[in-house]
């Protein structure tokens, strides 16, 4: 393959070998190689907490209320979708301006220049411009070191349930759109669509919330949404939003947000996102229409990427935009873009590596300097490829004859207006000049519907240039698109095969800008690996649905090929970053493994009631972020319960939280007494008479056997010593509930708690917007001032705990635990034994695909 010369170890990742023969060997894969997942990233809390706050919301919601909650959702959305445009339209307007006025004064100096000879101040100046801008742009992220990049990998973790510090911050929506108006406006090979998507997910955390932490001044006491539930999926409403304001296509963003992003998604959400998306859209388009034609009101740029349209000129019967002869070409040309994407994938995340390795430990300002070399060698590159390199072409006599419609009109003006003449004499121009002195989007259009030729040396040298800088570009610290450099490149390659197959092979009837197209979907498919959402943006953006087969074929046989190599470029990323990210599903082979298999049993615990003090230094000496609440399960509970009001309240609440057959059939049968008929009432009796003994017997057995075990005498609040041995440590521990790090805290900081000499029925009562009021950053447990808590007071959590989260059993296969996991957006998954013992405890770490591989390497040994 291609990529296998670039660099063998890439290709390396998919090994040859079986694990069992690995063990044997006794050899892993490469370590050194790769990045395993980090163990500091939190997930989010997507599934509810549903404890006594919770409920009383819940009862004091009526149909008018939940009526009303919708509703300010449904506003909320469309306010989501509006400021999405509004970021667009700013970025967009300030590019223009920019980019013309260095364009303008550049290109005046070079006219003056080439009849002087002073081509040495016009290439100076060109530096000026772009230097200055590339630098402001890489301050900005010196300030939110988020913001770099393209946003896209940091969305895909937020939407699959990780946090990324920062990711969704005022600040980092701020410096996103500043520092990709600069870096595009800089001439870097960059895009501003990728930011776009990061921007509207930005929109969509935020501006629900009403207060930010960057503006601590505005707090509007707005209790709706304060959870990651609602976080999230404003933020999969936004990041389709910043897609169809990118491209102009509303059903591309929804799918995007689909297919990328959400592990967890409800019926309901994909019609919101839907109406999002179409608010981003044409609030982008109503502006920019009104800006740039002065006619408000009518829709004629729905995004910031158009593609113009794709059609044969009246005059030419034998023209088609494309035929079934044709398509054998866009599979090979699916599989040579897959090819060059998992070459520039390969070579990127070489580069990547290094950067990590020497650019990120020094200190910041080596970044700058990294970027402004990148600038430097861009600018030097482009000027000096127009000048020596260009061929000059006949200008084509046959523009677009008889458009009617306005922008149509405009398009062929645009492709004709930045055609640039630099050194050619009348009548020709200067086709290098033409691609790489404009803004990318013209250049593309001018490879998708200048009629005029590109040679193919010109065509084959300006995709060798941009594949290689716009590699090196992507992953230096500016703000950065992805997608407009991969448009192109893959353009300029669909272009030149047009090209070879018109002149060499004599194939006159093909229309060159289908090519250039396909090979655009070619090798951005190649690079990023998406198929739905990518096939309709495709679609949507030339506004041409008869493109839709081709574009969808030639995706497909470009992921494939890909596929074969490496992975996408956002994955990689996000591997390189060791987010534990969740794949769709686990492979065929995980399923030898249990739930039991990759648990983690070593549990850290509270009890229903809790001293202070252990809360306090349970809390600082651990990082988790939940805990099971527990009770322990003694023979002798009778004595116990004599002795301390502390055990007999965990005993009691043990007692009246364990649901019995018994219990239960008589709890049904008191209220089925209250029931006129004689029949039921004899029915129940009769239940009751044969159902009790044996529970009785049952418990006496328990006692008489469980009276001899030697538990340890320990009172919960003595913490767990090193001389345990295995069984001490790991005593039988009845789950009840669990309770987050976040609701510990909180009761601490509001002083919940009840005295020894109390009940536990004295303790004050939190509300649900009073647990959620610190929302999304709860203090940490360092920074309290504990002073004026007696640490002798216990605390009760039930009210406050999760009584009834998903639990599996230990024997659960790894597929079942994964897809529990995954689909219901879970964050923290019990595992609890028959008995109704909890024996340990899953989250995304232990899911993660490099986790599950180690594992399963262990099991092979083991057997």
């Amino acid at each position: 393959g291609l990529c296998c010369c670039c660099c063998p170890r890439c290709c390396g990742e998919r090994e040859s070998r079986t694990p069992e023969e690995l063990t044997i060997l006794g050899e892993t894969h490469e370590e050194e190689d790769e990045i395993l997942p980090r163990k500091d990233y939190e997930s989010l809390d997507y599934d509810r907490c549903i404890n006594d706050p919770y409920l009383e919301v819940l009862e004091s919601m009526d149909n008018k209320k939940a009526q009303r909650y919708e509703a300010v959702k449904w506003v909320m959305v469309f306010a989501i979708g509006v400021c999405t445009g509004l970021v667009g339209l700013f970025v967009d307007f300030f590019v223009r301006l920019f980019t013309q006025l260095k364009f303008q004064v550049v290109q005046s100096s070079v006219e003056e220049c080439t009849e002087k000879g002073c081509l040495a101040l016009s290439l100076l100046e060109l530096l000026g411009f772009n230097m200055t801008f590339v630098f402001l742009a890489s301050l900005l992220v010196l300030i939110q070191p988020v913001a770099a990049g393209s946003g896209i990998p940091e969305i895909k973790c937020y939407l699959n349930g990780v946090k990324v510090p920062g990711v969704v911050r005022l600040r980092t929506v701020v410096c996103k759109a500043m520092g990709v108006l600069f870096s595009v406006a800089g001439g870097l090979f960059v895009g501003k669509e990728g930011p776009m998507i990061h921007s509207g997910a930005v929109v969509g955390a935020g501006l629900p919330q009403f207060q930010s932490i960057s503006l601590r001044k505005i707090r509007f006491n707005f209790p709706y949404f304060r959870s990651d539930r609602d976080k999230r999926d404003f933020v999969s409403a936004g990041a389709a939003a910043g897609v169809a304001a990118a491209f102009g296509a509303p059903i591309g963003g929804t799918l995007f947000s689909l297919e990328e992003g959400s592990s967890f998604w409800n019926q309901g959400l994909t019609w919101k996102v839907l109406f999002c998306s179409m608010a981003a859209t044409f609030t982008l388009n109503f502006f920019r229409s009104g800006i740039q034609f002065g006619s408000w009101g009518s829709f004629q740029l729905p995004g910031l990427l158009n593609f113009g349209e794709f059609k044969c000129s009246e005059s030419d019967k034998k023209c088609h935009l494309w035929t079934a002869v044709d398509l054998g070409f866009f599979i090979l040309m699916g599989i040579v873009g897959g090819l060059l994407g998992a070459t520039f994938n390969c070579l990127n995340k070489r580069l990547a590596k290094y950067r990590m390795r020497n650019v990120h430990p020094k200190p910041k300002l080596v970044r700058v300097l990294e970027s402004l070399l990148v600038s430097l060698t861009t600018t030097v590159v482009v000027f000096v490829a127009s000048m020596v390199l260009g061929e000059c072409r006949q200008m084509s006599s046959t523009s677009h004859s008889g458009n009617d419609t306005l922008s149509l009109q405009s398009m062929s003006e645009d492709v004709n207006s930045s055609i640039k003449t630099f050194f050619c004499p009348n009548e020709t121009y200067n086709d290098m000049a033409t691609l790489f002195f404009n803004p990318q989007e013209s250049a593309i259009l001018q490879l998708f519907h200048q009629d005029g030729t590109f040679s193919p040396v010109t065509l084959s040298l300006f995709f060798l240039l941009y594949f290689l800088l716009s590699c090196w570009t992507y992953g230096i610290s500016v703000p950065s698109g992805l997608f407009v450099p991969s448009l192109l490149c893959g353009a300029a390659f669909g272009r030149l095969v047009a090209n070879l197959l018109k002149s060499y092979i004599g194939l006159d009837h093909i229309y060159s800008g289908t090519f250039a197209l396909i090979g655009a979907a070619a090798f951005l498919g190649g690079v990023v690996r998406m198929t739905i959402s990518l096939t309709v943006i495709l679609i949507e953006s030339t506004n041409e649905i008869t493109y839709g087969l081709p574009i969808m074929i030639t995706l497909m046989v470009a992921k494939w090929t890909g596929d074969f190599f490496n992975k996408g470029i956002y994955d990689i990323h996000v591997n390189l970053r060791g987010v534990p990210l969740l794949e769709w599903e686990t492979e065929v082979e995980m399923d030898k493994l249990r739930a039991s298999d990759i648990m983690e049993p070593n549990l850290t615990y509270v009890y229903p009631h809790t001293r202070i003090q252990s809360l306090v230094s349970i809390l600082r000496t651990t990082v988790h972020h939940a805990f099971p609440v527990v009770t322990e399960n003694r023979g002798n509970e009778r004595e116990f319960m004599k002795g301390n009001q502390l055990i007999s309240n965990n005993i009691k609440f043990k007692k009246s939280s364990i649901l019995t057959r018994a219990g239960e059939q008589r709890r049904r049968s008191q209220s089925m007494k209250s029931y006129p008929s004689s029949e039921l009432r004899n029915m129940c009796d009769e239940h009751i008479a044969t159902e009790e003994p044996p529970e009785k017997e049952d418990l006496l057995q328990q006692m008489l056997e469980r009276r001899y075990t030697p538990y340890p005498n320990l009172y919960p609040d003595q913490s767990p010593s090193e001389e345990w041995t295995m069984e001490e440590r790991f005593r039988p521990l009845t789950f009840h509930g669990l309770i987050l790090r976040s609701q510990l805290v909180t009761l601490l900081v509001r002083g919940v708690c009840y005295s020894e000499s109390q009940s536990s029925a004295s303790q004050p009562r939190l509300s649900h917007a009073e647990m959620s009021e610190d929302y999304p950053r709860y203090p940490d447990i360092h920074d309290l001032d504990l002073t004026l808590l007696n640490p002798r007071m216990i605390v009760d959590v039930t009210p406050y705990m999760n009584p009834s989260p998903f639990a599996v059993s230990p024997n659960t296969h790894v597929s079942q635990v994964f897809n529990l996991f995954r689909t219901m957006g879970l964050r923290h998954l019990p595992v609890v034994n028959a008995v109704g013992e909890i024996v340990g405890i899953i989250t995304r770490h232990n899911l993660t695909h490099e986790f599950l591989q180690a594992r399963l390497r262990q099991h092979y040994q083991t057997i």
